[in-house]
């Protein structure tokens, strides 16, 4: 294995805008959710007559499944939205979605969807930061669908308490049971939510650095000359065990507005 420091200089320079995870390729592992949101995606898209996208990141993730969709021989929304909180990722998404005629709009957290009351058939979201339900209520036309795999509460616990130490354990926003009760106090109905626990490995210091980085909720104010101590401790301990292994939690919700 390389050095600590080529490990981790190579991991700060790296570029971690999008959600595009390649730059991890045998240097960390995620198993997956049982229901593969990808497709799911791909099948609720080819169905609608118009779509949203919430927090799309640099827009590879819709971009593979609408991929998928004109692979197979569908047909797309005739109207395609997204939106993007964080200017690096809203300039990617409009270039990866523009190919699919996918109209990307810049929205910061806590702002109201730019569109009219029951404009979309389909509202869907990867990883939102944190949903607006009553905003995905307002834009969805009546019967229709809001589907979103989220991140759950305590994901990668594990690796997060390695630099913050034991955190508390009440109640959280993320908790899929709390937001089912939220989506329904904002006039939704949920009759579906799953959960998934789901295995990661570190093989390597970089691909803590790289990870840490881009999911700057993990360990807030992240930094390699601040947490310079926790960083070669955990390197030694790879080096000396093998992988670090934590645990991803994410969950499938699915949503009506009432007819």
């Amino acid at each position: 294995m390389r050095s600590y420091e080529e490990l981790v200089d190579e991991a700060a320079a790296a570029d971690v805008s999008g959600w595009g995870w390649e730059w991890l390729r045998g240097r960390a592992t995620e198993d997956r959710p049982q229901w593969r949101y990808s497709r799911i995606l791909a099948q609720e898209w080819s169905r609608a007559g118009s779509a949203l996208d919430l927090d799309t990141g640099g827009g590879e993730v819709l971009a593979e499944a609408l991929g998928e969709v004109l692979g197979a021989g569908g047909t797309l929304p005739a109207r395609r939205a997204a939106t993007e909180g964080w200017g690096p990722n809203t300039r990617a998404a409009r270039s990866t979605l523009g190919r699919y005629g996918v109209s990307v709009r810049h929205v910061d957290p806590g702002e109201p969807l730019p569109f009219p009351d029951a404009s979309f058939e389909l509202v869907t979201s990867r990883h939102p930061v944190t949903p607006d339900w009553a905003e995905i209520c307002r834009v969805l036309a009546p019967g229709a669908a809001y589907i979103g795999q989220h991140v759950s509460h305590r994901s990668a616990a594990e690796l997060v308490e390695w630099f913050l130490g034991p955190q508390p354990r009440g109640r959280d926003p993320r908790d899929p049971v709390r937001e089912g009760a939220a989506a329904q106090a904002a006039g939704l109905r949920v009759p579906d939510l799953k959960l998934a626990t789901s295995r990661m490995e570190f093989h390597d210091i970089g691909a803590v650095v790289w990870v840490l980085r881009k999911c700057v909720w993990w360990v807030p104010d992240f930094t390699v000359e601040a947490h310079d101590h926790a960083l070669r401790e955990l390197d030694q301990r790879i080096r000396d065990e093998g992988p670090f292994v934590t645990y991803s939690t994410r969950h499938l919700i699915r949503c009506v507005r009432p007819a």
